[in-house]
């Protein structure tokens, strides 16, 4: 009786959790509570053990190749090398096979990107100009597409799926400028022989992968010794993990024509009316289905069995426990206060409140107008526009390039580095917090309204 009632309490617990992690917006959701539960912790009694376990320090390795770095390196150095990995994932089937494949799918969110980039960037320079935060200028350039993704998915049926499909690919456009911005302006000292043998290392992964050879191993295996390399040249480890997911094979052993034919005469096997109802257990029809997980396996390509098993891991995992690890600022009145008296967090809450949605809206705007573009089908400009202010969500990639810009590796004493970290910080929570509800507010008030034909003057107007 007790393993019967502790079984069905073990099936109600399991469904609802299941449920949740199967929709859309658990993502976000869980990054939300992990930066709560940071916040929580850092400004309470326990404070000091929460700083305290972020710099344990471990290593790996031995002799010369020893490795040591604290918890936080290990997870900004390391496990975010696999976030970018899969965000390297994403970015390649998006341009392959996705919304970025042709010029008119990829020209608004492309347009939109640019503009939500540039702009802000500028925004934040004029706060920051002559002053020692002006280097954190990457920092409002990126949107944090779990966060924003996951708010259009809780309104639900309210959002239209093609402004789902423009978020999307606007992010994955954002993602790769801000790689390109962590590579190029965010390397501290470059040792080019460790840079050398990283490069050529991506080179064979890519020769590998283009000779059709498909097994993980020896991509996990070299992939590691890339990202090893890259942390050594002073290239930050993250670009090392957009270079090697672009060497993954998109392409399919077995095309789909092949596989459906090879598939029906494998489940004509299978077919028993007889015994429609009892499991499949003779040794024939066992040996059936291994042939048609083989041909499964055949009909997915690496990359996109990849980007599938690593997105719990990067959605529920890693994630969450960057954010924990990150977000953790202590909120004195002293610190509060100076959200909005130092240049560092103005030219945050400028930038991503401000500059995100000027920039995506007005570029997305002048895309259409001179014809490069065309609004996304039951889109239109207002809820375009709630889509914009949500772009102003930057809260992961801001918190990682904040640590980049203003960490001890740009020369800055460790307490005075943390002071810096620290208003970046709270200038990134306070602006994705106003860019979240300012854009659920515009969104349900263009739900409301109809088609939303409230935006007038200049601006076409997009029937849906």
């Amino acid at each position: 009786m007790a393993k019967s009632g502790s079984g069905r309490l073990y099936k109600w617990f399991r469904k609802p959790i299941l449920d949740f992690l199967e929709t859309e917006a658990s993502g976000g959701i869980i990054l939300v509570a992990a930066t709560v539960v940071a916040l929580v912790w850092a400004n309470s009694r326990y404070g000091p053990a929460y700083h305290d376990l972020w710099q344990l320090v471990f290593s790996l390795g031995w002799g010369e190749s020893l490795l040591s770095l604290s918890l936080h390196h290990w997870i900004n150095d390391g496990l975010m090398a696999v976030f970018f990995f899969y965000v390297g994932l994403e970015i390649k089937r998006e341009v392959l096979t996705g919304e970025l494949a042709s010029w008119k799918k990829a020209s608004l969110p492309c347009t939109a990107a640019v503009g939500g980039m540039i702009v802000p960037a500028l925004l934040y320079v004029m706060f920051n100009a002559g002053t020692e935060g002006v280097r954190g200028w990457g920092i409002p350039m990126a949107t944090d597409i779990a966060f924003a993704l996951g708010i259009l998915m809780l309104l639900g049926k309210r959002i239209p799926l093609g402004l789902k499909v423009f978020l999307t690919a606007l992010a994955v456009v954002d993602d790769l400028g801000a790689v390109m911005v962590i590579a190029i302006f965010y390397t501290a000292e470059l040792s080019l022989t460790y840079l050398g043998m990283g490069l050529a290392l991506v080179l064979l992964l890519f020769l590998l992968g283009r000779a059709g050879k498909r097994r993980r191993l020896i991509f996990v295996g070299l992939g590691i010794l890339v990202w090893y390399f890259f942390l050594m040249s002073g290239v930050h480890a993250a670009v090392a993990g957009v270079l090697v997911a672009m060497t993954i094979p998109h392409k399919v052993e077995k095309g789909r024509k092949e596989f459906l034919t090879q598939l029906d005469g494998i489940t004509d096997e299978l077919y028993d009316p007889e015994r429609a109802q009892t499991p499949v257990s003779e040794e024939v029809q066992i040996a059936a289905l291994q042939t048609i997980r083989g041909l499964i396996n055949k009909a997915e390509s690496p990359l996109q069995r990849l980007e599938h098993e690593l997105h719990p891991i990067v959605a529920y995992g890693i994630m969450p426990i960057f954010a924990l690890a990150n977000a953790g600022v202590v909120f004195q009145m002293s610190a509060v206060t100076s959200v909005f008296q130092s240049p560092i967090p103005l030219g945050i809450l400028a930038g991503l409140v401000i500059g995100k949605q000027v920039g995506i809206f007005a570029f997305s705007w002048a895309a259409v107008r001179i014809g490069w573009a065309s609004l996304p089908r039951g889109v239109n400009w207002v809820k375009l526009y709630g889509v914009a202010i949500l772009g102003g969500i930057g809260f992961t990639m801001s918190l990682f390039i904040a640590n980049l810009a203003f960490g001890t590796a740009h020369g800055e004493t460790e307490g005075h580095g943390s002071v810096l970290i620290d208003q970046a910080k709270l200038g990134i929570i306070l602006a994705s917090t106003i860019s979240a509800i300012l854009g659920v507010v515009v969104l349900l008030g263009a739900s409301r309204s109809g088609n939303g034909k409230t935006l007038t003057g200049p601006f076409p107007v997009e029937d849906e």
